[in-house]
């Protein structure tokens, strides 16, 4: 199982209990970020591992090469001497070293599928990662969003807003009485301006009158006039 599928499981079983007894979101997702985070330094030793065991099996199978080769040379030599015995001794030591080699080869090979495969999960795990510390801006603009609408929502229900407004009917009602008592003291009682005003009233119309007099008696005489030419 690779480490990505553990830290799969390490989700389901810790994590989703936790989001189901949470009172906070906002902490439940930091902690799996911080799960997710813990994960990707963990694959990454162990890829960086993997990458030293390599290394050194690599060492390894370069000296075991060249002691293969060391043996074929010493098996050569035994035959030019005529020691057969010999160069059978050396050639079997040649072949332990070569199977030693080949299953060296074989075991680099696994390594490079397991490195592969740790590389690929880093891959994800950082995609994956990225992916939760963008949802987790999102989620805590959310949460804010949600407790300030839940705030104003109590409050507006709690009616304590509609007594504020009822409130503030019956004041202006009060203040209406108040203005309507100051207007009464003032009925009947008339102002400088007032008087003022009377009084142009008063010319304009005298001096109304008195041209529409004048006109009357204008007309009259030219009435009296024409009967006198008849």
């Amino acid at each position: 199982m690779g480490i990505f599928s553990r830290f799969t499981d390490i989700i389901n079983s810790n994590i989703n209990n936790l989001l189901d007894k949470a009172e906070d979101p906002e902490k439940m997702v930091r902690l799996i970020i911080q799960e997710m985070e813990d994960t990707l330094v963990e694959v990454r030793s162990s890829s960086a591992r993997s990458l030293a065991d390599k290394k050194e099996l690599t060492r390894q199978l370069t000296r075991t090469l060249a002691e293969a080769d060391s043996w074929q040379e010493k098996a050569e030599l035994a035959l030019s001497k005529g020691r057969d015995d010999l160069a059978r001794a050396a050639l079997m030591e040649k072949n332990k070293c070569s199977e030693a080699a080949q299953a060296m080869e074989q075991e680099l090979s696994s390594f490079d599928d397991h490195i592969a495969k740790l590389q690929g999960e880093v891959g994800q795990l950082q995609e994956k990662l990225a992916d939760a510390k963008a949802r987790q801006k999102a989620i805590v603009m959310r949460g804010k969003t949600a407790s300030s609408r839940l705030k104003v929502k109590s409050k507006l229900d709690s009616g304590k807003v509609d007594d504020a407004l009822s409130r503030f009917d019956r004041y202006e009602r009060k203040i209406d009485d108040l203005e309507s008592q100051v207007d009464a003291y003032d009925l009947g009682k008339k102002s400088l301006a007032d008087e003022i005003a009377e009084l142009e009233s008063d010319d304009s119309i005298d001096k109304e009158l008195e041209a529409l007099k004048a006109k009357m008696q204008g007309a009259s005489k030219a009435t009296k006039a024409a009967s006198k030419k008849k």
